[in-house]
């Protein structure tokens, strides 16, 4: 009997869907929290629960999807997961308290962890070796442009609508992406190879649990300085000792993470890479917003827009580099990547009070560029040598390297931020004495005169803007050199051998 041909863009345009809409709400309720805050009459920090609450119980759910997968089977567990995230949007937007909301945002999070490591694992399944460049781009997109247009269309159907609405227009994408899984996928018997591992889930959920509580409370808590964060610290330490030293005692196929996984090369160095590409992209995303209504006076809409740009680099480059992946070595992209990735932040080290629009959309254009390029070869390169079986675990696991990468990396960025502005303001604050020929300029000493008390005001609020700005570059100086120091890794990637069998693709699965 002829099986029916797989339909490729029907799969793509229905998985697809499924992940912009998860990717997209990373970030999209970021902007209104204040409505959300007044609405649901929360505190400053209870309000932050909504972002974090999400965060933590999609990190913890993500490692399950190869376990799931092969219990149930692919088709049954992305139709639940859309369900499900759907479903959990409808509860946020018709939230009437904090609590109801928080649990909401903790269901779409473990519904929607599956979404994108799935929607990776089938197109590499249902497109041939030469084009998994191809495929990669398409996912790369929806993956790297939800976060990036997260706050612009947050903010638009804010200001235009009401917050709520934020997570209601995932109900219509959520239903086409449902029933396009569920017409053009076709379900397989589940294989039922892997065994549930009980004490190595709950020890990997709690040490992803304590680190994302710890990365997302630990500046607010002042770190260390706080008995909650030592009490994350030490369960983090505690439940990851216990999950390397079960998983390295246990026999594969019956520990929670296979560690065949970490015997290919291609592999652990693309997490590597993708740790890092997870700190450059989210820690440039959450700075620079910040500088640029903090310190530069943009309403929340227009540093929305002027940063946006950046999404169109990543876009055009990911269509470029589609079709060049498999005709030109990506270890090549990849070090242009991250080149292009490394000379657009040190444009940004160079960054003043004193800044047009354009100065903020190029360099913002520039690493879209780089990102593109890296994104694409990166994706083809770690699975290049990964058996199709592993695929599932391979891609959950990628996924949540990537989103602890962007939580250590925003949490780096924002300690180093205070920290910085506070040694620079003390640097500053030192030169400021009557002994400076500065302060004795006439036009100077009338705006910040030492012998009133509103002159010191003014002169502290503009070293403390100095102090801020000199931070943020401080910042831009760090991704940097974690770009360009990442480079040298390329030398252990291995390309895949050009006579090597394209991975087999299940026709039984799909139509």
């Amino acid at each position: 009997m002829t099986e029916a041909p797989i339909n490729r863009r029907m799969i793509t345009i229905s998985i697809m869907l499924a992940t912009i809409i998860q990717a997209l709400d990373g970030t999209i309720a970021n902007v209104a929290l204040p409505h959300m805050q007044g609405s649901l009459s929360a505190s400053q920090d209870q309000i932050t629960w909504v972002l974090t609450s999400f965060i933590v119980a999609a990190a913890i759910a993500t490692p399950l999807n190869g376990w799931l997968v092969d219990r149930f089977g692919l088709k049954r567990i992305f139709l639940v997961s859309v369900a499900g995230f759907t479903v959990a949007s409808v509860l946020c937007g018709l939230s009437a308290s904090l609590v109801q909301i928080v649990v909401a945002r903790m269901l779409q999070g473990v519904f929607g962890a599956a979404l994108v490591p799935l929607s990776q694992a089938v197109l590499l399944d249902i497109n041939p070796r030469e084009k998994h460049g191809s495929a990669m781009a398409v996912w790369g997109m929806g993956v790297m442009i939800g976060p990036i247009l997260g706050p612009t269309l947050g903010g638009w159907l804010t200001d235009s609508y009401d917050w709520r609405w934020v997570f209601f227009i995932n109900v219509p994408v959520g239903a086409v992406a449902f029933y396009g899984i569920w017409r053009y996928i076709r379900a397989v018997e589940p294989q039922r190879r892997m065994r549930f591992d009980t004490f190595g889930f709950v020890t990997l959920s709690l040490a992803i649990g304590a680190l994302q509580m710890l990365l997302d409370r630990g500046e607010q808590n002042d770190w260390f300085g706080s008995t909650e964060t030592w009490v994350e610290a030490i369960v983090l330490a505690l439940s990851a000792c216990y999950f390397i030293a079960h998983t390295l005692l246990t026999p594969a196929g019956k520990s929670f993470l296979d560690y065949r996984l970490l015997k290919n090369s291609n592999y652990v160095t693309g997490l590597v890479f993708i740790f890092i590409v997870g700190m450059v992209l989210f820690a440039t995303r959450a700075l620079m917003p910040s500088m640029l209504q903090s310190l530069m006076g943009y309403p929340a809409a227009v540093a929305g827009l002027v940063t946006a740009p950046s999404g169109l680099g990543t876009m055009a480059a990911m269509l470029v580099v589609g079709r060049l992946t498999g005709k030109v070595d990506f270890r090549i992209l990849l070090a242009i990547g991250f080149g292009i990735t490394g000379f657009s932040l040190w444009q940004m080290t160079g960054y003043t009070l004193v800044l047009s629009q354009s100065d903020i959309v190029w360099p913002g254009v520039i690493q879209g560029l780089g990102l593109g390029l890296v994104f694409v070869p990166l994706s083809a390169a770690t699975f290049a040598t990964l058996s199709p079986e592993m695929r599932a675990e391979g891609t959950a696991i990628y996924s949540l390297v990537r989103n602890i990468g962007s939580s250590i990396g925003i949490a780096l960025v924002q300690t180093l931020l205070v920290r910085n502005t506070q040694i620079a303001h003390a640097s500053l604050g030192a030169h400021v004495n009557y002994a400076n020929p500065g302060l004795l300029d006439a036009g100077v000493a009338n705006v910040y005169n030492l012998a009133n008390g509103a002159g010191l005001g003014a002169l502290n609020a503009e070293i403390t803007r100095q102090a801020s700005m000199i931070a943020y570059v401080d910042d831009y100086w760090l991704m940097m050199l974690l770009t360009f120091g990442i480079i040298p890794l390329l030398l252990l990637v291995r390309p895949p051998r050009r006579d090597a069998a394209p991975a087999a693709v299940d026709h039984a699965a799909l139509e």
